[in-house]
């Protein structure tokens, strides 16, 4: 399932963050999100703005250094992952990536391991356009239809 939504400003990308964390489960486990997009197109935003809707209150920095920022909600472990400093899939395992499966995944820079594109719930790509940007959702699983369906419906 694809939708395409218009996001004109900083606001219009953090409210569309608390429709995210509005459409995921009420348990969150196994699930992985990549965001794709250039340099400053929002992802981070898209990822802070989830975890304020899902309750975290505490400091969501970015995790271009540290890679893997582990946050822990009611509804279960989230991780937001910054892979541009990755340069081989490899590389990974190093991280404890196979200790990841137990929380829902927000992977920036997926193309850096292709493969998690085949292992996505979702695919979230942000674009600039000449009025803001736009974000599109392609669900690759029925987790993903599910969140797809729920920010729809939302509006």
């Amino acid at each position: 399932m694809n939708l395409k939504i218009d996001l004109p400003n900083e606001k219009a990308t953090k409210s569309l963050g608390l429709k995210i964390a509005q459409s995921l489960p009420s348990v969150i486990s196994d699930m992985t999100v990549v965001l794709k997009g250039e340099m400053g197109a929002g992802k981070s935003t898209i990822v802070r703005s989830v975890l304020r809707g899902m309750g975290y209150r505490n400091i969501v920095p970015s995790p271009t250094y540290t890679i893997v920022e582990p946050y822990e909600v009611q509804s279960g472990k989230i991780y937001h992952i910054d892979l541009y400093r990755i340069s081989n899939p490899d590389e990974l395992e190093f991280l404890g990536w196979s200790d990841l499966n137990d929380g829902l995944k927000f992977i920036e820079w997926p193309e850096r391991v292709p493969l998690l594109f085949e292992q996505a719930d979702l695919i979230l790509s942000l674009e600039y356009i000449s009025s803001g940007r736009t974000l599109e959702f392609n669900s690759r699983t029925k987790k993903g239809d599910d969140i797809v369906q729920k920010v729809y419906i939302s509006g």
